[in-house]
């Protein structure tokens, strides 16, 4: 099981409180400055991936927790079973996938994953999200100009038009200018709120594509790989949103 990032794993064996700077991949767990030299010459440990305890941390949460071992049975994950979805240890394997036929070699599985046309698929719906959700906003914004506009459109006409007719229309102008004023507020307040939806949607597009940038850079395979489901969960989600939007942008402008 990983140790935390913030102290240095072999330090905390022997009960030492020393501030990690590197974490090992392989080992899932931090190294401070002088287990990282012992580390980087040990015939066992020379060959493994460390990166800086600071790129480390920007790794999203949910993908840290994400281990080369077995939280069950402390050993190492060897195979994937496809009909769950899961890694394996040997231990795994004899207690709950006897049954199971598809299980594979993991380092095949996982092989090229930061390369994968899944994730390349990922990463452009991400863009064109975004590029979406900026223009859609941009949209909004248009248009909220466009209800100012057509606004002082009106209450020109309506003025024009008041000197040419008796008292009678008097009271008509007042009507209108009420009733236009009304609709202003009221449209006005529907694009503020989708504008505000869309800013918290580009923020976690954002958000996303800073992480996948993160993933990609120093996350282990398995990490990657286990992580792309949610992701592209998440990216549909956002994908949804918009064309939602999209489909019902027709009712927002009831009077222009």
């Amino acid at each position: 099981m990983a140790t935390s990032s913030q102290s240095c794993g072999v330090c905390d064996v022997r009960h030492i409180n020393k501030p990690s700077i590197v974490w090992c991949t392989k080992c899932d767990e931090g190294l401070c400055t002088e287990c990282q030299k012992h580390h980087g010459v040990s015939k066992a440990s020379r060959r493994h991936e460390v990166i800086p305890i600071v790129e480390y941390q920007k790794l999203p949460t949910d993908v840290r927790k994400i281990t080369q071992y077995c939280s069950k049975h402390d050993d190492s994950f060897q195979t994937y079973c496809k009909k769950h979805e899961c890694p394996c240890c040997s231990k795994c394997v004899v207690e709950s996938h006897t049954e199971c036929r598809d299980i594979v070699n993991l380092d095949d599985v996982i092989d090229n994953a930061k390369t994968s046309y899944a994730l390349s698929e990922i990463e452009e719906t991400l863009v064109e999200v975004a590029e979406n959700l900026q223009k859609f906003r941009q949209h909004l914004q248009d248009n909220r100009s466009n209800l100012k506009e057509k606004r002082m459109e009106i209450e020109k006409e309506i003025k024009n038009t008041r000197i040419k007719i008796n008292n009678h229309l008097d009271k008509l102008q007042e009507n209108l200018m009420k009733h236009l004023y009304e609709v202003e507020v009221k449209e006005n307040s529907k694009i503020c709120q989708l504008v505000s939806s869309l800013e918290i949607k580009e923020k976690e597009i954002a958000e996303c594509q800073r992480n996948i940038s993160n993933i990609k850079q120093h996350a282990t395979d398995l990490q990657l790989f286990l992580s792309m489901k949610q992701i592209e969960k998440d990216v549909n989600s956002k994908d949804k949103f918009l064309h939602s939007l999209v489909e019902n942008k027709g009712a927002t402008f009831s009077f222009i």
